[in-house]
């Protein structure tokens, strides 16, 4: 018999013929790590064995280090590749597949209406507000910008026409007839705000270039020629 027959065929080890692995971003090693964490009998050693785990875990996913519940999240990771097996003195409780799978509640989202949508719910908070100032140079002062805040908005949702009659019926409108602009009350002009929503803030200065920043080093190879 020849030599190859009498060797041994090794068959394959696939992925697909090993087992599910719970948490694959750790990887097949660190599993095996729990797998042999749960076979240890004495609880002591299984303990020392699966802050080790925690160790490498966390060494693996550091940005988890980085957050206030990046601890308990690492044992919860343990505990759920253990398939909530793993019984060890770990400094926090061991959670339930039940309590792991639960979903939060929803976020209640506020249904108030809107009467115009393109000013939005702050312009009216700000007219409930102005609605509640004493009459006086103040609140006129004040229903002056929530006017300008309003064509602003306007000009961002049709910048085909805008005049300020349309803003002041809309604002009156808005609060029940209660705000009225100041007869020598001005309104920003839709050109000025279409500039300034073009060109954009200019709330820093752009600081200027000074000269020499080249011309140094060129005038000194243009000095060099000269020489000769």
């Amino acid at each position: 018999m020849s030599p190859k027959a009498t060797e041994q065929v090794l068959p394959f080890d696939y992925n697909p013929q090993r087992p599910r692995l719970i948490i694959p971003e750790y990887g097949r090693h660190v599993q095996r790590m729990v797998e042999h964490c749960m076979t240890v009998e004495d609880r002591a050693e299984r303990t020392r064995l699966a802050k080790a785990i925690i160790h490498v875990i966390g060494f693996l996913s550091p940005q988890l280090r980085n957050n206030e519940d990046g601890d308990r999240t690492l044992w919860d990771h343990l505990y759920i590749m253990s398939e909530f097996k793993l019984d060890v003195d770990g400094p926090f409780p061991k959670p339930s597949p039940e309590e792991l799978e639960s979903k939060p509640s929803p976020v209640p989202y506020p249904k108030t209406k809107i009467k115009y949508g393109h000013y939005g719910k702050m312009v009216e908070r700000f007219i409930a507000k102005c609605d509640e100032m004493e009459a006086g140079p103040v609140k006129d002062h004040f229903t002056t910008v929530i006017a300008n805040i309003m064509k602003k908005h306007f000009v961002v949702w049709n910048r085909d026409s805008i005049s300020d009659g349309t803003i002041i019926k809309d604002l009156h409108e808005l609060s029940g007839g209660k705000l009225r602009l100041a007869p020598d009350a001005q309104l920003v002009s839709a050109q000025d705000i279409q500039r300034l929503q073009q060109s954009g803030p200019r709330n820093v200065e752009q600081p200027q270039r000074r000269g020499g920043g080249g011309g140094g080093k060129k005038r000194y190879r243009n000095k060099r020629k000269n020489r000769y």
